[in-house]
């Protein structure tokens, strides 16, 4: 088994992507955790509305992992490093209300 594959099995839920989905070009961090992410159309959303969009298809190229009880986006990987979600750039939020 290749490390790509050892990485999947981490993943609790590996979606399907609409052909319309979005990707995350940008992670919102508070205090060095990731509290939302950049959207490729340049909107913003919080950690838990991302991954219901990313359960929905609405996101590709990431998958849902969680740690305790909280879920979380993470990159499915594909052999490339510059779309891993923690090669992304930390952006500042501007999160509608």
């Amino acid at each position: 088994m290749d490390g790509q594959e050892l990485v999947k099995q981490t993943l609790d839920q590996i979606p399907q992507a609409n052909a319309n989905a979005k990707r995350v070009v940008g992670l919102v961090k508070e205090s060095g955790r990731i509290t939302g992410y950049q959207l490729s159309d340049n909107t913003f959303v919080k950690k838990q509305q991302a991954v219901d969009m990313a359960k929905q298809g609405q996101i590709a190229g990431v998958g849902i992992a969680h740690r305790g009880d909280t879920e979380y986006l993470k990159s499915i990987p594909d052999g490339s490093e510059n779309n891993n979600l923690g090669n992304l750039p930390a952006v500042s939020p501007q999160f509608e209300s």
